[in-house]
Order: C-alpha cells, then sequence, then structure tokens
C-alpha cells in the first residue's frame, strides 16, 4: 500500500508535465506496487490541485468503453476521469496545440444531465431519465506520462482526458435512437474514421450508468448540469498544428475545430 506522500509525489509529478508539456515516468515504474484504487486516488489528488488552481469539474468521461480496448489493458470494465471547464472548447474553436503534449481526437456522445443521478443500481433507462440532452461531442485524449503505460497511469493521468469540444443539434434521449448515431471524421478534409454509437458497450448510456454505479463506491455521483462523455465510437486520430477536423453526425449536425 503506497502512502500519501507518494500518492501526492504522482499527482504533483502528472501536474508538473500538463505545466511543462514534458511527460513524466509512469506512475507504474515509479511505484510498481501501485494499485487501481490507488491510481484514482492519484487522480483525485491532481483534481483537488487544479481545483485549487480556480479550475471546476464540469462533467465525467468514460474510458475504455470496447472489449478491444479492455483486453488491450487487461481490465474487464471501463475507467473514468473529470471533465474540467477549462478544457472545454465550442464548435468552430481554434485550439492552441500548444495546450497539449500528443493529442489525439475521438468520436463521442455527450450526455448533459437535467437531474442529480446516484447509485446504485441504476441502468441504462435511468440514465434516459435523467438526461435533458445528448449532443454531438468530441474528445482529445493525451498522455502526460511516458509510454508504454499500464491501466494504472492511464488513470492516474485522468483517464487520459485533455478536451472536450460539443456543437452540433442536441437533441433529447427518447427523439433518436441513440443506438444508431453515425458519424464520420475528417482531418484536412480527408476522411479518417467513421462509426456508429451503438459500439459503445451496445449503448452509449451503457457507460454512463456504469460510472453512476461506481461513483457510489466513493460517495459521489453525477448532478444536474454536469456533462458526461459516454466513450468513443472511432479510433482516436493523431492531430497537430495546422489541423482542421470535421465530424458529420448526420442529422444531429457536424463539429468543426482548428488546431494551431
Amino acid at each position: 500500500m503506497l502512502t500519501q506522500d507518494q500518492l501526492r509525489q504522482a499527482a504533483d509529478a502528472i501536474l508538473k508535465a500538463e505545466e511543462t508539456k514534458v511527460p513524466t515516468p509512469q506512475p507504474s515504474r515509479l511505484f510498481p506496487e501501485m494499485q487501481i484504487e490507488e491510481a484514482y486516488r492519484v487522480q483525485d489528488l491532481w483534481a483537488e490541485a487544479r481545483l485549487a488552481q480556480g479550475a471546476r469539474v464540469a462533467g465525467h468521461k468514460i474510458g475504455l468503453t470496447s472489449r478491444a480496448m479492455q483486453m488491450a489493458s487487461k481490465m474487464t470494465e471501463p475507467d473514468y476521469g473529470r471533465i474540467l471547464d477549462d478544457a472545454l472548447f465550442n464548435d468552430g474553436a481554434i485550439i492552441p496545440s500548444a495546450n497539449f503534449l500528443k493529442p489525439r481526437l475521438e468520436v463521442e456522445l455527450a450526455f448533459v444531465m437535467g437531474e442529480d443521478l446516484k447509485g446504485p443500481g441504476k441502468r441504462i433507462y435511468d440514465v434516459m431519465r435523467a438526461t435533458e440532452v445528448v449532443l454531438p461531442a468530441l474528445e482529445i485524449i493525451d498522455y502526460r506520462t511516458e509510454v508504454p503505460r499500464a491501466i494504472i497511469d492511464t488513470i492516474a493521468d485522468n483517464a487520459a482526458f485533455a478536451a472536450i469540444v460539443v456543437g452540433g443539434r442536441p437533441v433529447q434521449p427518447y427523439d433518436v435512437d441513440v443506438r444508431w448515431i453515425g458519424a464520420t471524421l475528417s482531418k484536412n478534409g480527408i476522411i479518417e474514421e467513421s462509426g456508429v454509437s451503438a459500439a459503445v458497450m451496445g449503448h452509449p448510456a451503457a457507460g454512463i450508468a456504469w460510472l453512476v454505479n461506481k461513483l457510489h463506491e466513493v460517495g459521489a455521483g453525477l448532478k444536474k448540469g454536469q456533462i458526461v462523455l459516454g466513450g468513443s465510437f472511432t479510433r482516436p486520430v493523431d492531430i497537430g498544428p495546422g489541423d482542421v477536423i470535421q465530424a458529420d453526425y448526420g442529422p444531429l449536425g457536424a463539429i468543426g475545430v482548428s488546431f494551431t
């Protein structure tokens, strides 16, 4: 079991990497005995430090929602991280690449909570009832640690979350079949990826139900107004200075951003 000082040392290293844009050695290398629960505690300490700097928790993200990614990470369930308000961008944003170390981009759906939702025992229909709107979103993921990474490195590093872009046409959760929302992702005019939202655990609200029940274990839940990224239904695409991104969600509209 790691001491509080060791956990804080790991969190401080990730904070420094985020500020300097120089990756830190993996927590799994610094502390080989670190367990998953301790990795989440490192994430907690990182978040507490960012909140002390003036950021605010705007919601949550869910990762490892595909079976292939879970097997690659030797996990049997997803992971989660925080969305902070200083990492929120809107459609049309010009985003500085210097904000990140080695960013990649994924296509997702975002759920905006219309009411508080807490576990245990929550299911897809509970999530749908508690959701105010669903809207297109892009997640920018980044690694603040060196690679290769174990799952505890990803969890400690806020589940690789770096930023979120929202846009398109918000819809109420029962106005469309949210399992079959498709999207294409283009970089510089070339389609790089495409996918359908059912690829996220069979239903994009399934991951959110998992998250609510998981947060219950640490005495937390989702709050009204928070935004939750339900998981990617495309592979990540590398992005860098000069790239122009367009994600087309068909009837739900599109998101366009560029990187300087």
